[in-house]
């Protein structure tokens, strides 16, 4: 056993299996505790040294147990796997002596253990080799299988077809239909070039081996069909689909899963619904498909929003009626499902399809279409009462539009410091326990609230009672701090980086010592390059001198605490808190007070307030009283254009390439800031010019930064719109998330809000631009919308090229359909007339005139002058999407023209 236990630490693998076998029973369990021993030292070892015995160590275990159950956890272990591969060869060699039967046991153990199977696949391979046992069908085993057999020609130095080592896997035909019930399959399989004949894919394989027979055909083509009825992933669903045009069904297997298609094309993704309505077109020219079965699933496709699909079962009624006119009492009422389709051009289609076939129907199908006409747009109002004639009821008279929007959000209160120690402590576990007690980070939004109301309850407490906070929070934090006197560079480090609540908590505890606190002050001017780092330095500053506070215990209570969720904080009561500092004989803390300042709103209406500051008498009062007075923003803003020589890339290069051009907004110098506030503050008052970086805050969240400067959303704007611009421009997700914080904030919404919405409206991705369009309804709620100002923002953007005009129209319609028609059509009338200017069209013109004329149609002209250029649009003539909503929208604006 000295021996094993030598061999096991100077990491000799090679010799273990021939040291366990001198070993009897009473030995190997001997053994086994001096191992599991060893295990809990090696994890206090060097990584080099954990390295070098991990092999070795982990053999030696997994031939010492005797218990099947026992043998698969040793085995199973993660600190033991390490990253390399299991030498399966020698784990086999030392279990060779074992029952089949036990080691069938521990390899179906092990296949049970989802975490494990990635780590030991190949050993459980191994032991059901060695068992001839059954392959474990496990869902975890048959994922490994699979991403083995898949990633297995990428391993070899000569790459090898999939095709041979799928025939050569003896598993294939057990594991394969397995495969296909996963609830998701592995990603291995779905890396696929659908138009490629690559050996190595799945698409690929899997038929050449139903050719060779090694595969049942009519197993695959069900199993491929399951899945896609099944639904799930799209990169999932490509390769099923992938794999049933490579099998090139026969008719009679096309014809077998009629009811399979149809639910297919009703509610398939794109791409598959497009096949199923191939194959059920197929299906209907051999007279394979009845009518009834067409129209039970059409009336599900043409509910659809993909107009490709819409149009193709279109053609398909159309050609099931001219086959069978008598079928139009039963497909005719299918139809009108497109009458209330947004896109116009798919109503006319279906009206025409309905005119053609009529008179075929009969008179209660004639009714049931009639009363489905109502929902046709206007522009086709006119034909309809040609086709439906008496049948077609007078449209009551419309009630006066009323415009829908969302109901502002109102602040919401601050609620008081946690008042017993109990409360503050469940608070402070609360946001140690994730970290985001600093601001931001890429999970939940940062609760300003929550922040707030702990920080100050922790330096109320230490105040009261620092002893019996101390104690409770080492209770409640036990084996997730370090409490020592004298913490580790590590610990300090980090605080110092992260400087969330957690500082303030460990100062408490003993852990950073009144000096250390000191230091980890910053003790020259920062060099911030980004408003986000410099408002996070504001953050701080405040904690550092929050845990100086509860270091001397003489701070009763933080003068900045918001009223309102946003981060505002009533002059009123600022005045009281610094009353009862002067009562107390409490000097404030300067990037406290500093904080408070910027949270407070200004102007005429607040004058009360400043005089009450100034009769306090004080240096702070006097401060305040002429912070309050001040009718100014933050930091003036001004337009800046921003233009760069790029490659199509976007790397910058000296050579010339493609200019690309940014409309940002700089900010001036304001002394004012530099002069009253502390060095932490300073940066906010140079002046700032933008430039085509993007920093590294970009997927953080906002809520933190808007509550530091909630009376100035302007400046904000300004300051973020680097990274807004730039995540549109380059369609980078999650650059929009200060949007909607931006448009809550109780401060004017100028140019620069107004632009950071446009940029918005104007993403690539869908979850950024309904990111857009929450503000732009929270501005419009607000009374703070200017939505001429908005469309030209949004026209400058289109005319300087980094914004779509489809990409727009997407948003434009996402807003209307709230209700919020009659704010869209305001916005959109400033954006058409320079795109309706331009001598060629722009692609996606015609989708901003779509949503602008539906929306008129809702609502009415905004304004009494027609919308320059669109007659002349609408004057073209022909029959292009173009001309038909310009036609449509100045239709629908010379009826319903008058005052906004």
């Amino acid at each position: 056993m000295k021996d094993l236990l030598t061999a096991v630490r100077e990491g000799h693998v090679k010799d273990v299996p021939g040291l366990l076998a001198g070993l009897d029973r009473a030995g190997l369990r001997a053994a086994l505790a001096e191992l599991k021993q060893l295990r809990k030292e090696a994890r206090g070892w060097h990584w080099n040294e954990r390295e070098r015995s991990r092999d070795a160590l982990f053999v030696a275990g997994a031939g010492c147990h005797t218990g099947a159950a026992a043998c698969a956890t040793w085995l199973a272990g993660r600190d033991l796997m390490g990253w390399r591969r299991i030498r399966v060869t020698r784990v086999v060699e030392v279990l060779a002596d074992r029952d089949p039967a036990w080691v069938a046991d521990v390899a179906h153990r092990l296949a049970a253990r989802p975490a494990a199977v990635e780590s030991t696949y190949e050993l459980i391979v191994g032991l059901v080799k060695l068992a001839g046992c059954p392959v474990p069908t496990t869902d975890a085993f048959v994922r490994g299988w699979a991403e083995h057999v898949s990633s297995a020609p990428w391993e070899t130095r000569k790459t090898r077809p999939l095709t041979d080592i799928l025939r050569a896997d003896p598993y294939l035909p057990v594991l394969l239909p397995r495969v296909f019930e996963l609830p998701e399959l592995p990603p291995q399989m779905t890396w696929i070039e659908e138009t490629a004949m690559n050996p190595c894919q799945w698409p690929v394989a899997l038929p050449a081996l139903v050719e060779e027979g090694l595969i049942e055909r009519t197993a695959l083509v069900d199993m491929c069909i399951a899945r896609l009825l099944r639904g799930g992933k799209p990169a999932e669903q490509r390769l099923c689909l992938a794999l049933v045009r490579r099998l090139e069904l026969t008719e009679r297997e096309e014809a077998g899963h009629l009811a399979d298609w149809a639910a297919m094309a009703a509610d398939g993704i794109s791409t598959v619904a497009g096949h199923a309505q191939e194959v059920l077109g197929r299906m209907h020219e051999r007279g394979e498909l009845p009518v009834r079965s067409l129209a039970e699933f059409s009336g599900s496709v043409l509910f659809r929003t993909e107009k490709k699909l819409v149009r193709s079962q279109l053609v398909l009624i159309g050609k099931a009626l001219r086959r069978d006119p008598s079928a139009a009492d039963e497909l005719l009422p299918v139809v009108a499902e497109v009458f209330g389709h947004e896109d116009i051009g798919l109503q006319e289609r279906a009206l025409k399809l309905v005119t053609r076939y009529l008179p075929s129907a009969g008179d209660a199908a004639r009714e049931e279409l009639a009363l489905s006409a109502e929902q046709l747009s206007p522009v086709h109002q006119a034909a309809a009462s040609e086709v439906f004639g008496d049948l077609l009821s007078e449209r009551p008279t419309a009630e006066p539009y009323e415009e829908v929007l969302p109901i502002p959000p109102a602040p919401r209160p601050v609620a008081p410091a946690p008042a017993t120690l109990p409360e503050l402590i469940e608070e402070v576990t609360l946001l140690t326990s994730d970290l985001r007690s600093g601001f931001g980070g890429s999970g939940a939004p940062f609760d300003v609230s929550a922040f707030e109301r702990t920080l100050d309850g922790l330096v109320r407490h230490a105040h009261t009672d620092r002893t019996a906070l101390g104690n409770a929070l080492r209770e409640a934090l036990t084996g997730r701090w370090r409490i020592d006197s004298e913490p580790s560079p590590h610990l300090r480090r980090w605080l110092i980086s992260h400087a969330g609540i957690e500082i303030v908590v460990a100062t408490l505890l003993g852990g950073e010592s009144a000096r250390a606190v000191a230091a980890g002050r910053p003790s020259r001017k920062p060099d911030w390059r980004c408003a986000h780092a410099a408002l996070d330095g504001i953050r701080k500053a405040r904690l550092w001198e929050a845990a100086d506070a509860v270091l001397d215990g003489k701070v009763p209570f933080l003068l900045a605490v918001p009223t309102s969720h946003t981060g505002s904080l009533d002059p009123a009561v600022l005045v009281d808190r610094l009353r009862a500092y002067q009562r107390l004989g409490v000097q404030p803390g300067d990037a406290d007070f500093g904080q408070a300042l910027l949270r407070v709103p200004r102007g005429e209406t607040h004058h009360g307030a400043a005089a009450a500051a100034a009769a306090l008498g004080t240096t702070e009062g006097d401060r305040l009283a002429a912070w309050l007075r001040a009718d100014e923003p933050l930091a003036r803003v001004h337009r800046f254009d921003l233009k760069r020589r790029t490659h199509a890339a976007g790397d910058l290069v000296s050579t010339p390439g493609t200019w690309t051009h940014r409309v940002l907004m700089a900010s001036e110098e304001r002394p004012f800031i530099q002069r009253e506030l502390p060095r932490p503050f300073h940066w906010l008052g140079e002046p700032h010019t933008p430039t085509h970086h993007l920093c590294h805050h970009w997927g953080e969240r906002p809520e933190g930064w808007t509550s530091s400067l909630p009376q100035d959303a302007e400046t904000l704007a300004a300051w973020m719109l680097p990274n807004i611009s730039i995540g549109m421009a380059e369609e980078i997700r999650d650059t929009m998330r200060p949007l909607p914080a931006l448009a809550e904030l109780d401060a004017p919404a100028g140019e620069a809000v107004h632009l950071a919405v446009a940029y918005g409206l104007a993403c690539r991705h869908h979850e950024d631009r309904l990111l857009a369009v929450d503000a732009l309804l929270i501005l419009a709620a607000r009374h703070r919308l200017d939505a001429a100002l908005l469309g030209e923002q949004l026209a400058v953007l289109l005319e300087l090229g980094p914004a779509k005009p489809n990409r727009v129209a997407e948003s434009a319609r996402t807003a209307a359909t709230t209700g919020a028609y009659r704010t869209t059509l305001s916005v959109l009338a400033a954006v058409l007339p320079g795109l309706l200017a331009r001598r060629k069209a722009p692609r996606g013109l015609s989708d901003l005139l779509a949503v602008a004329a539906e929306c008129a149609e809702h609502c009415g002209a905004v304004r009494v002058e027609p919308i320059p250029g669109l007659a002349e649009t609408a004057a073209r003539g022909g029959s292009s999407q173009l001309v038909r909503q310009a036609v449509r929208l100045k239709t629908a604006w010379d009826q319903k023209a008058g005052p906004a």
